[in-house]
């Protein structure tokens, strides 16, 4: 991890360590689901209670239905 990076939150399985991470830019923030080292998601946000909020409901999919439903 980047010093500019936070994770946010991470749900493991056996076969899968998702983390959506925030990454602090000039521009706002940018929210990414990685599995790994694999991106799986990336999404631009002007601020962070914005994207806080996606964080959370991007992790309700992901704990309810995994990571197939990200796509």
């Amino acid at each position: 991890m980047r010093p500019d990076e936070s994770i946010i939150w991470r749900h493991s399985t056996h076969a899968t360590d998702v983390a959506c991470i925030m990454v602090s830019c000039c521009s706002g923030a940018e929210l990414q689901v990685r599995n790994g080292d694999t991106i799986l998601l990336r999404e631009l946000y002007p601020d962070k209670p914005t994207l806080y909020e996606r964080a959370e409901q991007l992790r309700i999919c992901v704990v309810s239905d995994g990571i197939g439903s990200l796509s």
